[in-house]
């Protein structure tokens, strides 16, 4: 006997056939003698209607209130599921967040998880029964509902996972596995069998719908290895562990491009130390995600600033820096046209030329560079976001992906 915590996505849990299916995966899983606990997402497109209702009404909702909405999506479906099961003759019973016991702190919208009381779920599981729990949402310690923000119900499933000590972790969703490009923008992009936490992280944060960044780091740092696979065929899927020696032949493990992704100009700033403290320490206050900055060299006593944020956070990221500029001088621009494109692969740490390789393909086919950015294990660039797909396939052949 095995214990599972399997993971199924908004595509997966689509419509009532869909369900349907899931459950008789889950059966199958069951009969063979397992003990399953599923997470599932909101029904597909579910959220963004209940996003789209309540900026009809207002602008600008409350978050908590948001909180309140967007968990509805999870909650019908696992109830769904659960009669799904039952239906079919298997025991199941549905469990909110909050009644899985993840408390999380009190950022809405955002929340991260404290901790995990997994007492409720280890006595439903030892009467055998399966468990399906609602992804995305857990409660803070005032008692109100909270979400992990976009993607989380990944997270769910990876905490899950650590909190119960599952033997295996399965993430179901529309794709095979985790690819070397997007296979709808590359035609020959391959299925990775394998990817390390540092890879997938990197990936995750660079425009990869694939996994949600926060439960690839959460496994990382638990050790949980989970499997990213489809729910509608049973071909294996793509393994996400701990880095081994031999990952580091592969130079470049996959290319990603982020199309959600602003560009942020901070003008003619006070060119003195402290001012791009107050304005990163504004940005960090108002959870305001910031990716790549580039601060260029003052001259004449002012400063220009340049900075990445998600296309979501425009808005936010104006309201938050008006009170700031008012103190240090300065405009701010905006650009929503852009795309980041990132090459990843730990083989980077010990192979050269991948910088190199990378510019001249882009300016072989006329692509411009607007902001660059690196670490260990990537290389990012900004880019126009018209010519994002084309980069993704120049990138992909210039380092040989479709090989691997």
């Amino acid at each position: 006997m095995a214990r599972i915590v399997q993971k199924y996505g908004g595509t997966s849990v689509g419509d009532v056939d869909r369900i349907k299916n899931v459950a008789a995966r889950i059966k199958a899983f069951r009969a063979a003698g397992n003990e399953v606990v599923v997470v599932v997402s909101a029904r597909s497109g579910v959220t963004n209607e209940l996003i789209a209702r309540a900026k009809s009404i207002h602008p600008n909702p409350p978050e908590r209130e948001m909180d309140q909405l967007l968990s509805i999506g999870e909650q019908e479906t696992i109830a769904l599921t659960a009669m799904a099961l039952e239906a079919i003759g298997v025991d199941a019973v549905s469990y909110t967040g909050a009644q899985a016991g993840i408390f999380t702190d009190k950022v809405h919208t955002k929340a991260k998880i404290k901790t995990i009381d997994a007492k409720p779920l280890e006595k439903d599981l030892s009467a055998g029964k399966v468990i399906i729990v609602a992804g995305f949402q857990g409660i803070n310690e005032e008692g109100h509902i909270t979400t992990l923000g976009r993607g989380g119900s990944d997270l769910t499933a990876i905490a899950l996972a650590a909190a119960i000590k599952a033997d295996k972790c399965e993430i179901y969703t529309d794709v095979d596995g985790v690819y070397t490009a997007d296979p709808r923008v590359v035609q020959d992009a391959r299925k990775l069998n394998e990817i390390s936490y540092d890879e997938m992280l990197e990936l995750a944060s660079l425009g990869s719908k694939v996994m949600q960044t926060r439960s690839v780091e959460f496994a990382s740092k638990y050790n949980v290895v989970f499997e990213v696979r489809s729910s509608f065929n049973n071909n294996p899927g793509t393994i996400v562990k701990q880095e081994v020696a031999y990952m580091e032949k592969v130079v470049v493990r996959g290319v990603a491009v982020d199309k959600d992704q602003a560009k942020v100009v901070v003008s003619n700033i006070a060119d003195k130390p402290g001012t791009a403290a107050k304005v990163f320490r504004a940005l960090a206050e108002a959870n305001i995600n910031v990716d790549m900055i580039v601060q260029n060299v003052g001259r004449d006593g002012v400063a220009n600033l340049t900075f990445t944020v998600p296309q979501t956070e425009i808005g936010k990221v104006e309201r938050t820096l008006a009170p700031v500029l008012k103190d240090i001088g300065g405009s701010v621009t905006l650009d929503d046209q852009i795309a980041k494109l990132s090459v990843v692969g730990v083989g980077m740490r010990t192979h050269s030329g991948v910088a190199s390789t990378l510019f001249s393909a882009l300016a072989g086919a006329g692509i411009n560079l607007e902001l660059i950015s690196t670490s260990e294990i990537k290389i990012s660039v900004v880019i126009a976001k018209s010519k994002a797909d084309e980069a993704a396939r120049v990138a992909h052949k210039a380092f040989e992906l479709e090989k691997l």
